[in-house]
Protein backbone atom coordinates (compact mmCIF):
# COMPACT_ATOMS: atom_id res chain seq x y z
CA UNK A 1 0.00 0.00 0.00
CA UNK A 2 1.00 3.57 -0.95
CA UNK A 3 0.33 6.43 1.56
CA UNK A 4 -1.04 9.72 -0.94
CA UNK A 5 -0.49 13.22 -0.86
CA UNK A 6 -3.97 13.26 1.63
CA UNK A 7 -1.98 12.07 4.88
CA UNK A 8 0.78 14.49 4.13
CA UNK A 9 -1.57 17.60 3.91
CA UNK A 10 -3.95 16.33 6.87
CA UNK A 11 -0.85 16.34 9.33
CA UNK A 12 0.90 19.40 7.75
CA UNK A 13 -2.64 21.36 8.08
CA UNK A 14 -2.80 19.41 11.98
CA UNK A 15 0.70 20.73 12.73
CA UNK A 16 0.28 23.92 11.69
CA UNK A 17 -3.44 24.42 13.00
CA UNK A 18 -1.82 23.23 16.85
CA UNK A 19 1.46 25.08 16.68
CA UNK A 20 2.96 21.53 16.90
CA UNK A 21 7.24 21.97 17.78
CA UNK A 22 8.92 19.21 16.58
CA UNK A 23 9.75 16.58 13.57
CA UNK A 24 7.76 14.26 11.73
CA UNK A 25 9.28 11.87 9.56
CA UNK A 26 7.67 8.72 8.08
CA UNK A 27 8.74 6.16 5.36
CA UNK A 28 7.36 3.06 3.82
CA UNK A 29 10.43 0.43 3.38
CA UNK A 30 13.22 2.63 2.51
CA UNK A 31 11.19 5.72 0.80
CA UNK A 32 10.20 8.65 3.35
CA UNK A 33 7.44 10.55 2.16
CA UNK A 34 7.16 12.36 5.17
CA UNK A 35 9.88 14.70 6.37
CA UNK A 36 8.57 17.89 8.11
CA UNK A 37 10.30 20.11 10.42
CA UNK A 38 8.02 22.99 12.84
CA UNK A 39 8.27 25.32 15.26
CA UNK A 40 11.66 26.21 16.88
CA UNK A 41 14.29 24.57 18.56
CA UNK A 42 15.08 28.34 20.44
CA UNK A 43 12.23 30.18 21.05
CA UNK A 44 13.74 33.26 22.18
CA UNK A 45 16.55 33.33 19.07
CA UNK A 46 13.92 31.94 16.59
CA UNK A 47 16.00 29.53 15.66
CA UNK A 48 14.03 26.81 13.63
CA UNK A 49 13.93 23.07 14.02
CA UNK A 50 15.50 21.11 11.16
CA UNK A 51 14.81 17.59 10.61
CA UNK A 52 18.38 16.52 12.19
CA UNK A 53 17.70 18.61 14.97
CA UNK A 54 18.24 16.66 18.51
CA UNK A 55 15.35 15.94 20.97
CA UNK A 56 14.72 14.44 24.08
CA UNK A 57 12.31 11.92 23.92
CA UNK A 58 12.22 10.74 27.95
CA UNK A 59 10.87 6.77 28.26
CA UNK A 60 11.16 6.56 24.27
CA UNK A 61 14.72 5.31 24.97
CA UNK A 62 13.78 2.74 27.33
CA UNK A 63 14.35 0.33 24.18
CA UNK A 64 17.31 1.18 24.44
CA UNK A 65 17.89 -0.40 28.13
CA UNK A 66 16.05 -3.50 26.97
CA UNK A 67 18.24 -4.25 23.83
CA UNK A 68 21.35 -3.69 26.62
CA UNK A 69 20.16 -5.86 28.55
CA UNK A 70 19.22 -8.71 25.58
CA UNK A 71 22.58 -8.24 24.52
CA UNK A 72 23.96 -9.52 27.96
CA UNK A 73 21.80 -12.12 27.76
CA UNK A 74 23.39 -13.69 24.33
CA UNK A 75 26.94 -13.07 26.04
CA UNK A 76 25.92 -15.49 28.67
CA UNK A 77 26.31 -12.87 31.18
CA UNK A 78 22.83 -12.91 32.54
CA UNK A 79 19.59 -14.57 31.63
CA UNK A 80 15.72 -13.47 31.69
CA UNK A 81 15.32 -15.74 34.98
CA UNK A 82 18.19 -14.34 36.73
CA UNK A 83 17.05 -12.71 39.72
CA UNK A 84 17.45 -9.34 41.00
CA UNK A 85 19.61 -9.81 44.43
CA UNK A 86 21.88 -11.70 42.42
CA UNK A 87 22.86 -9.24 40.19
CA UNK A 88 23.62 -5.82 42.46
CA UNK A 89 25.32 -5.29 46.02
CA UNK A 90 22.55 -3.20 47.02
CA UNK A 91 20.63 -3.22 49.97
CA UNK A 92 16.49 -3.56 48.97
CA UNK A 93 15.33 -4.09 52.51
CA UNK A 94 11.86 -4.06 51.12
CA UNK A 95 11.92 -6.18 48.25
CA UNK A 96 10.92 -9.70 47.17
CA UNK A 97 13.80 -11.50 46.61
CA UNK A 98 12.34 -13.57 43.69
CA UNK A 99 12.22 -10.36 41.18
CA UNK A 100 13.71 -11.58 37.69
CA UNK A 101 15.36 -9.89 34.93
CA UNK A 102 12.28 -10.44 32.82
CA UNK A 103 9.77 -9.00 35.51
CA UNK A 104 11.69 -5.87 35.57
CA UNK A 105 11.85 -5.87 31.72
CA UNK A 106 7.82 -5.73 31.64
CA UNK A 107 7.16 -3.96 34.48
CA UNK A 108 5.45 -6.77 36.20
CA UNK A 109 8.31 -6.77 39.23
CA UNK A 110 5.87 -4.83 41.41
CA UNK A 111 8.87 -2.83 42.98
CA UNK A 112 8.14 0.21 44.35
CA UNK A 113 8.55 3.86 41.40
CA UNK A 114 10.59 6.74 42.46
CA UNK A 115 7.21 8.48 40.20
CA UNK A 116 4.38 6.55 39.45
CA UNK A 117 2.54 7.49 36.72
CA UNK A 118 -0.76 6.20 37.60
CA UNK A 119 -0.97 8.14 41.51
CA UNK A 120 1.44 11.03 40.63
CA UNK A 121 0.70 14.03 38.07
CA UNK A 122 3.32 16.29 38.04
CA UNK A 123 6.80 15.13 37.71
CA UNK A 124 8.40 17.96 39.00
CA UNK A 125 6.86 17.63 42.04
CA UNK A 126 9.98 14.92 42.81
CA UNK A 127 12.48 17.42 42.46
CA UNK A 128 11.18 20.15 45.83
CA UNK A 129 12.87 17.51 48.08
CA UNK A 130 15.31 15.82 45.65
CA UNK A 131 16.95 19.00 43.80
CA UNK A 132 17.61 17.52 40.34
CA UNK A 133 20.63 19.29 39.43
CA UNK A 134 22.35 16.44 41.62
CA UNK A 135 20.52 13.45 39.94
CA UNK A 136 23.54 12.54 37.37
CA UNK A 137 23.96 9.30 37.52
CA UNK A 138 21.73 5.91 37.97
CA UNK A 139 22.77 5.35 41.38
CA UNK A 140 21.57 9.25 42.49
CA UNK A 141 17.87 7.41 41.93
CA UNK A 142 18.33 4.98 44.54
CA UNK A 143 17.15 6.98 47.79
CA UNK A 144 14.23 8.01 45.95
CA UNK A 145 12.42 4.07 46.25
CA UNK A 146 15.41 1.40 47.33
CA UNK A 147 13.43 1.53 51.16
CA UNK A 148 9.87 1.51 49.78
CA UNK A 149 7.74 -1.45 50.08
CA UNK A 150 6.73 -3.97 47.04
CA UNK A 151 3.26 -2.54 45.33
CA UNK A 152 2.49 -6.38 44.62
CA UNK A 153 3.83 -9.98 44.49
CA UNK A 154 6.10 -10.37 41.16
CA UNK A 155 4.50 -11.17 38.44
CA UNK A 156 1.19 -11.01 39.27
CA UNK A 157 0.33 -7.99 36.89
CA UNK A 158 1.67 -4.70 34.78
CA UNK A 159 2.16 -2.00 36.12
CA UNK A 160 4.27 0.76 34.65
CA UNK A 161 7.95 1.69 36.14
CA UNK A 162 10.21 3.72 36.07
CA UNK A 163 12.88 2.64 38.84
CA UNK A 164 12.71 -0.95 37.52
CA UNK A 165 14.36 0.46 34.16
CA UNK A 166 17.08 2.45 36.27
CA UNK A 167 18.19 -0.88 38.36
CA UNK A 168 17.95 -2.70 34.62
CA UNK A 169 20.82 -0.30 33.70
CA UNK A 170 22.95 -0.52 37.05
CA UNK A 171 22.71 -4.21 36.20
CA UNK A 172 23.82 -3.31 32.60
CA UNK A 173 27.20 -0.80 34.20
CA UNK A 174 27.57 -3.85 36.68
CA UNK A 175 27.84 -6.83 34.44
CA UNK A 176 29.49 -4.61 31.83
CA UNK A 177 32.07 -2.79 33.46
CA UNK A 178 31.02 0.73 31.52
CA UNK A 179 28.72 3.26 32.48
CA UNK A 180 25.27 2.58 31.20
CA UNK A 181 25.83 5.80 28.68
CA UNK A 182 28.77 4.75 27.23
CA UNK A 183 27.66 1.16 26.78
CA UNK A 184 24.27 2.26 24.77
CA UNK A 185 26.82 4.57 22.42
CA UNK A 186 29.07 2.01 21.93
CA UNK A 187 26.70 -0.79 21.47
CA UNK A 188 23.70 0.47 20.49
CA UNK A 189 23.58 4.13 18.72
CA UNK A 190 27.76 2.95 17.37
CA UNK A 191 26.47 -0.34 14.96
CA UNK A 192 23.15 1.73 14.09
CA UNK A 193 25.41 5.21 12.77
CA UNK A 194 23.09 7.02 15.02
CA UNK A 195 25.75 10.14 14.77
CA UNK A 196 23.27 12.47 16.18
CA UNK A 197 22.36 10.68 19.29
CA UNK A 198 23.68 10.81 23.07
CA UNK A 199 22.89 11.03 26.16
CA UNK A 200 23.73 15.23 27.29
CA UNK A 201 23.41 16.70 30.36
CA UNK A 202 20.61 19.53 30.04
CA UNK A 203 23.02 22.12 31.58
CA UNK A 204 25.82 21.65 28.43
CA UNK A 205 23.87 20.88 25.22
CA UNK A 206 25.60 20.47 21.95
CA UNK A 207 24.58 22.59 19.06
CA UNK A 208 21.27 22.04 17.23
CA UNK A 209 19.49 20.38 20.25
CA UNK A 210 15.78 21.52 21.20
CA UNK A 211 15.26 23.21 24.42
CA UNK A 212 12.55 21.77 25.90
CA UNK A 213 9.59 23.99 26.65
CA UNK A 214 6.46 23.98 29.26
CA UNK A 215 3.45 26.30 27.84
CA UNK A 216 1.12 27.55 30.14
CA UNK A 217 -2.04 27.78 28.12
CA UNK A 218 -3.59 30.35 30.65
CA UNK A 219 -1.67 33.41 30.05
CA UNK A 220 0.14 32.15 27.22
CA UNK A 221 3.61 32.28 29.08
CA UNK A 222 6.36 29.46 28.61
CA UNK A 223 9.72 28.37 30.27
CA UNK A 224 12.23 25.85 29.22
CA UNK A 225 12.32 22.78 31.32
CA UNK A 226 16.19 22.80 32.75
CA UNK A 227 14.65 22.69 36.35
CA UNK A 228 11.74 20.21 35.64
CA UNK A 229 14.30 17.02 34.65
CA UNK A 230 16.91 15.40 36.36
CA UNK A 231 20.45 17.11 34.41
CA UNK A 232 21.54 13.73 32.50
CA UNK A 233 19.38 10.69 31.52
CA UNK A 234 19.97 7.41 31.58
CA UNK A 235 18.42 3.68 31.52
CA UNK A 236 14.81 4.99 32.09
CA UNK A 237 14.78 7.46 30.08
CA UNK A 238 16.12 11.07 29.14
CA UNK A 239 18.47 10.32 25.90
CA UNK A 240 18.85 13.35 23.06
CA UNK A 241 17.98 11.67 19.41
CA UNK A 242 17.22 12.66 15.68
CA UNK A 243 14.42 11.67 14.05
CA UNK A 244 16.59 9.90 11.41
CA UNK A 245 18.81 8.11 13.89
CA UNK A 246 15.58 6.83 15.36
CA UNK A 247 14.82 5.13 12.14
CA UNK A 248 18.11 3.98 12.13
CA UNK A 249 17.23 2.22 15.27
CA UNK A 250 14.31 0.24 13.66
CA UNK A 251 16.30 -0.48 11.03
CA UNK A 252 19.09 -1.79 13.32
CA UNK A 253 16.80 -4.07 15.31
CA UNK A 254 14.37 -5.40 12.64
CA UNK A 255 17.58 -6.33 10.98
CA UNK A 256 19.16 -8.10 13.61
CA UNK A 257 22.18 -5.75 13.74
CA UNK A 258 22.02 -5.45 17.39
CA UNK A 259 20.85 -8.94 18.24
CA UNK A 260 20.00 -11.87 17.17
CA UNK A 261 16.48 -13.13 14.94
CA UNK A 262 15.69 -15.35 18.03
CA UNK A 263 16.54 -12.48 20.61
CA UNK A 264 14.47 -9.79 18.62
CA UNK A 265 11.47 -11.89 17.89
CA UNK A 266 11.85 -12.70 21.71
CA UNK A 267 11.69 -8.70 22.60
CA UNK A 268 9.34 -8.20 20.40
CA UNK A 269 6.82 -10.85 22.22
CA UNK A 270 3.50 -9.63 23.49
CA UNK A 271 4.89 -10.58 27.31
CA UNK A 272 2.51 -8.54 29.66
CA UNK A 273 -1.16 -7.24 28.78
CA UNK A 274 -1.36 -3.81 30.07
CA UNK A 275 -5.28 -3.13 28.96
CA UNK A 276 -7.10 -3.85 25.87
CA UNK A 277 -5.25 -4.80 23.31
CA UNK A 278 -2.03 -3.00 24.12
CA UNK A 279 0.80 -5.40 25.04
CA UNK A 280 4.52 -4.68 26.28
CA UNK A 281 7.71 -7.01 25.30
CA UNK A 282 11.38 -5.77 26.33
CA UNK A 283 10.99 -2.32 26.54
CA UNK A 284 8.51 -1.79 23.81
CA UNK A 285 4.79 -1.40 23.72
CA UNK A 286 2.72 -3.81 21.53
CA UNK A 287 -0.77 -2.99 20.11
CA UNK A 288 -3.60 -5.61 18.61
CA UNK A 289 -6.37 -5.18 16.31
CA UNK A 290 -8.47 -8.07 15.76
CA UNK A 291 -6.01 -10.04 17.70
CA UNK A 292 -3.29 -9.07 14.81
CA UNK A 293 0.02 -7.08 16.15
CA UNK A 294 -1.00 -3.41 14.38
CA UNK A 295 2.06 -1.65 15.19
CA UNK A 296 5.21 -1.74 17.70
CA UNK A 297 5.60 1.66 19.18
CA UNK A 298 7.61 3.20 22.19
CA UNK A 299 6.47 6.73 23.38
CA UNK A 300 7.91 8.98 25.67
CA UNK A 301 6.72 12.01 27.80
CA UNK A 302 8.22 14.73 30.35
CA UNK A 303 7.54 18.40 31.12
CA UNK A 304 8.60 20.39 27.74
CA UNK A 305 9.31 16.96 25.73
CA UNK A 306 7.26 14.50 24.14
CA UNK A 307 7.93 10.99 21.74
CA UNK A 308 6.17 8.99 19.11
CA UNK A 309 7.46 6.20 16.78
CA UNK A 310 5.89 3.23 15.73
CA UNK A 311 6.48 0.19 13.07
CA UNK A 312 3.95 -0.85 11.24
CA UNK A 313 4.71 -4.18 10.02
CA UNK A 314 1.83 -4.94 7.44
CA UNK A 315 2.49 -1.94 5.15
CA UNK A 316 6.30 -1.85 6.25
CA UNK A 317 5.73 1.99 7.15
CA UNK A 318 7.93 3.56 10.40
CA UNK A 319 6.83 6.96 12.30
CA UNK A 320 8.84 8.81 14.26
CA UNK A 321 7.50 12.20 15.70
CA UNK A 322 10.06 13.97 18.31
CA UNK A 323 8.50 17.33 19.79
CA UNK A 324 10.58 19.80 22.45
CA UNK A 325 6.52 20.27 24.15
CA UNK A 326 4.76 18.61 25.92
CA UNK A 327 2.21 17.36 23.52
CA UNK A 328 1.22 16.34 20.11
CA UNK A 329 3.16 13.12 19.15
CA UNK A 330 -0.32 11.04 20.27
CA UNK A 331 -2.39 12.86 18.19
CA UNK A 332 0.40 13.44 14.99
CA UNK A 333 0.34 9.36 15.40
CA UNK A 334 -4.09 9.70 15.50
CA UNK A 335 -4.29 11.64 12.07
CA UNK A 336 -1.56 9.02 10.80
CA UNK A 337 -3.46 6.16 11.02
CA UNK A 338 -6.28 7.90 10.53
CA UNK A 339 -5.49 8.18 7.10
CA UNK A 340 -2.93 5.35 6.67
Amino acid sequence: MKINTICYKQIDEFCKRNNFSGVVLAKQKNENFIESAYGYLNRSEEIANQINTRFGIASGCKLFTAIAVCQLVEKGLLTFNTRLKDCLNIEFPNFDESITIHQLLTHTSGIPDYFDEEVMDDFEELWKENPMYLIRELKDFLPLFKNENMMFTPGDRFHYNNAGFILLGLIVEKKSGKSFTNYVIDNIFKPCKMEGSGYFSLDCLPKNTALGYIDNEENGTWRTNIYSLPVKGGSDGGAFVTAPDIMKLWDGLLNHILLSKETTDLLLMPLAHAEDEEYYGYGIWISKRENEIFKYHVMGYDPGVSFASSYYPGPDITLVIPSNQSYGPHDITDVFEEYM
